[in-house]
């Protein structure tokens, strides 16, 4: 495959069996193990897909999931998690955004396209890494040759005045450096730019600037449905070069990347986005409860079971049009989620449920498993303000009972007030560490452990007090 180009790419789907899968959602994700489960198999049911013949593949439908649980939980990361273990494009988008301007609701396919958009920003993000190192070279010899100012074996020869015919009319020099030389010159040049001994010297650089940058475009359905590419070179109007000066350190990074979009096929990069989204995209509707509502037959209950119809046609299959193409939406896995405390469901209209055919119940959280999110996943909570807080020189550390009681706080005030689940340890621990987090840059060194009895003391007047844990935990 040649640099720029993404022809004959495998689909970017993780060759892991189901429980290789439920085991890398773990390093983030504590228990939970029905819903990994569930999402486990529909990757796998993707890459099982992908190794039938291609006659057979179009009859294989994605299973559809529905969470069930309360805020706080895990359905999220859970949808987010996977969707990075496949390297997949991925949109969360909150259901009841469509029903923000009434009856008509807002357009539906805008999350298709926002999935696109996506998977245009992954696979530039692959490309680029793939030609960085060529692109860094190309840059680094384009500085080279701007910063060099001694003499070269290629253009040393002098004119002379016009000579009669007998008489040559140009003489060339004897060249004052070898090409040996030049090019030794020239890496030894290029070593010192990498080393950083010209990063304050001023480069000229040309920038692209793209030509009316204040024009706005309103229409009702956005500017993607104008088929206008906002990420185009030069952007969507067209665009003007001009000459800057800027700091060699400043300017390299902008070479670079101007180097990277030379070698960039962006029709293949296009090209592979859409099929990355049909074949791998992963939407997450989040909120699906709050359209569950059933119909009385007006107001905004109908606005409700609109949406859900809206829903529908896009979760079935069909083709939407984005900026970069049509997409069909056949094989795009949907994940919806809703806490269903006001509604059931069963009260989504009987086309959608039956597109949402796995169902899984989220268990609530308790103390102990509080306790583990605080230090098991690899982006635990504790590791987290540990590794900020050592940033300004402060070490801390938990105990294993501050832990305990950070995490039966947190329990009691989900108790006492909304069940807001593991978004509590958030809260919870920033009144914790406000006043180190405060001090740390200007007088808090050194180490600092945290036990029960610290935690007592900066917590429990907050959690004794109902009416001000409301307002601040």
């Amino acid at each position: 495959m040649q640099a720029g180009t993404l022809q004959d790419v495998s689909l970017p789907i993780e060759d892991l069996t189901p429980r290789e899968i439920v085991e890398a959602l773990d390093v983030y994700i504590v228990g939970q193990n029905a819903a990994k489960k569930a999402v486990a198999v529909a990757l796998r049911n993707r890459y099982r897909r992908q190794q039938l013949p291609e006659a057979d593949r179009e009859d294989v439908m994605p299973k559809n999931i529905l969470m069930i649980g309360p805020t706080g939980v895990g359905k999220t990361e859970i949808a987010r998690r996977l969707a990075q273990l496949a390297r997949a494009p991925f949109v969360k988008v909150e259901a009841t955004k469509f029903t923000e301007v009434g009856y008509v609701g807002r357009d539906v396919d805008s999350m298709i396209r926002e999935l696109v958009a996506n998977a245009v920003r992954l696979v530039e993000r692959e490309m680029y890494a793939e030609i960085t190192p060529e692109a860094e070279k190309r840059a680094l010899d384009r500085l080279v040759e701007q910063l060099y100012e001694g003499p070269s074996p290629y253009s040393d020869f002098r004119f002379l005045p016009v000579f009669p015919d007998d008489e040559p009319a140009e003489e060339e020099a004897s060249p004052a450096i070898t090409e040996e030389e030049y090019l030794a010159a020239h890496e030894k040049l290029r070593v010192s730019i990498q080393a950083g001994e010209f990063d304050n010297q001023l480069i000229e650089i040309e920038v692209e600037e793209a030509n009316n940058p204040f024009v706005q475009v309103f229409s009702n359905q956005g500017i993607e449905e104008m088929g206008i590419d906002t990420n185009a070179p030069g952007g969507p109007f067209g665009s003007r070069r001009s000459v800057r000066r800027v700091p060699l350190r400043e300017g390299l990074p902008m070479m670079i990347e101007e180097e990277s979009k030379k070698m960039v096929d962006r029709s293949s990069i296009q090209r592979e986005a859409i099929r990355r989204a049909e074949q791998t995209g992963i939407i997450f509707l989040d909120e699906i409860d709050k359209v569950a509502i059933k119909s009385s037959g007006s107001g905004p209950d109908v606005s409700r079971e609109g949406v859900q119809r809206d829903l529908l046609p896009i979760i079935e299959g069909s083709t939407v049009s984005t900026k970069f193409g049509p997409v069909r939406t056949d094989h795009i896995l949907f994940i919806a989620a809703g806490a269903f405390h006001m509604a059931k469901p069963s009260d989504l209209i009987p086309e959608l449920q039956g597109r949402l055919p796995i169902r899984v119940q989220l268990d609530d959280l308790v103390a102990s498993d509080f306790k583990r999110i605080l230090s098991e996943p690899r982006n635990a909570l504790s590791k987290q303000y540990t590794a900020l807080l050592a940033v300004d020189g402060v070490h801390v550390s938990f105990t294993d009972s501050a832990l305990s009681e950070i995490a039966d706080l947190a329990a009691v005030v989900n108790e006492k007030t909304e069940n807001i689940g593991a978004r509590r340890l958030h809260t919870i621990m920033e009144r914790l560490l406000q006043e180190l987090l405060f001090e740390a840059p200007d007088s808090a060194q050194g180490e600092i452990t945290f036990d029960r009895e610290m935690v007592r003391e900066k917590l429990e007047p907050f959690v004794r007090d109902l009416e001000t844990s409301r307002k601040v935990l």
